[in-house]
């Protein structure tokens, strides 16, 4: 038996660019899913946060509706109903008040930069200078 010796396949110029091309749109469908992935994620964080601020600010409505009982029961019986009306508003106002901070707290540290992404984009753009050269 006769053995076919072996040919090396050589590709020419253009096909590397055409391979280069493909691989560079496959990555940059990567890297938008990526960061459309990260930013969804931080999103959704912010977005928590933002009901917590609404809630908050439902509870502070309570305790201000709780403050008019209290003041329209002071102005009807001038008697103690009117004090536990009032409890009940400052316990309630500060409930609002704790929820808010809070969430706000967490607002201001939130970081809804796409590091991943911009740290994939470099590796990406450092790949890419190494299959042009």
């Amino acid at each position: 038996m006769m053995q076919q010796p072996m040919i090396k396949e050589e590709r020419g110029i253009g096909d590397l660019f055409s391979e280069l091309a493909n691989e560079t749109g496959t990555l940059i469908r990567q890297e938008v899913s990526l960061a459309q992935a990260e930013m969804t994620k931080k999103a959704t964080q912010a977005g928590k946060n933002a009901a917590s601020i609404a809630i908050g600010g439902f509870v502070g409505y309570a305790a201000f509706l709780a403050l008019l009982a209290a003041i329209i029961a002071v102005l009807s019986y001038a008697i103690p109903v009117w004090l536990s009306a009032l409890i009940v508003a400052v316990v309630v106002g500060g409930v609002a008040y704790y929820m808010i901070e809070n969430a706000l707290a967490k607002l201001k540290k939130a970081d809804l930069a796409p590091h991943e992404t911009v740290m994939t984009l470099k590796e990406d753009a450092q790949w890419l200078k190494k299959q042009v050269s």
